[in-house]
């Protein structure tokens, strides 16, 4: 059937009731499906602005930026530029550790000027998180940060690795960071698939940090958890845990496989399986 006798057979049906409720409107779904620039950070290398442009016309209406990649050799003014022209927002960029160290304010006015809500850290320097003191002082750290984050307009938030979940001393060092942040001024990023990967119940970290979690990465994980996979062709439940997000449509979710053979065709793949999702 032909895209616009279809629409017009669908208008007819609920006009009639003749439609299940999740067709009248009692599901959810995704209103705005993001890209971690990540997924297809080959293709970006090679050129960036017809990857945003590839990006855009699939589908996805939001990307998340990688600074700690350079922005792929384009400065913030060009960048921002280019999501002008393909009509693309970028809630949020992930940032080297470092940044919140050396520059901090800077960053944030480069982060308004690239309309971000987040500068989100993915992870620490292996030297840096070997000890669960090296992860309480980087909480600390944080907090700090997330308060002069706080007062320019921005969030500062952290990104889970499927490593957070190895216990040191017999106690996660994910759990001793995230015990120590106060909610006020830090945010999380819960990347479902790392955390399947490392682990962990991302259903039970989500009921047990609710207020902290307002960005997420999309990863779907095969049975054995060694590596992600296409959504919906893994074993993760994408309809009970977003149906189980507050206001999900209120936070930045952004599809992310990392191994992918061919990035924008998986890319295409994933919106698809996302936008026809109920839940």
């Amino acid at each position: 059937m032909e895209r616009r006798a279809f629409i017009h057979t669908l208008g007819a049906a609920a006009a009639g009731g003749l439609l299940a409720p999740s067709l009248r409107g009692s599901a959810r779904q995704l209103q705005r499906i993001g890209l971690e620039l990540y997924a297809v950070r080959h293709a970006m290398a090679r050129d960036p602005e017809r990857t945003l442009a590839a990006i855009r016309a699939i589908g996805y209406t939001d990307v998340e930026l990688l600074w700690s990649f350079g922005n792929f050799g384009r400065t913030p003014a060009q960048v921002a530029a280019a999501l002008k022209t393909e009509g693309l927002r970028a809630p949020s960029a992930h940032v080297s550790p470092a940044v919140i160290l050396v520059g901090w304010e800077r960053s944030l006015e480069t982060a308004k000027l690239l309309g971000h809500e987040y500068l989100i850290v993915p992870s620490f320097t292996p030297d840096t998180q070997r000890t669960l003191d090296d992860w309480r002082e980087w909480a600390d750290r944080f907090n700090a940060a997330g308060a002069i984050a706080r007062r320019a307009g921005v969030w500062l938030a952290f990104h889970n690795e499927a490593d957070h979940m190895t216990p040191i001393d017999g106690t996660v060092p994910y759990d001793v960071f995230v015990g120590r942040l106060q909610p006020s001024l830090v945010r999380l990023q819960l990347d479902v698939g790392n955390m399947v990967m490392g682990g962990g119940d991302p259903m039970r970290y989500l009921e047990k940090y609710r207020d902290l979690y307002w960005t997420f990465h999309l990863k779907d994980v095969v049975a054995d958890r060694s590596s992600d996979v296409e959504l919906g062709r893994g074993v993760f439940d994408f309809k009970r845990f977003l149906s189980a997000v507050p206001a999900i449509n209120d936070k930045p979710c952004y599809v992310e496989q990392e191994g992918a053979a061919d990035e924008l065709a998986a890319a295409r793949s994933n919106f698809q399986y996302l936008r026809r999702l109920d839940f």
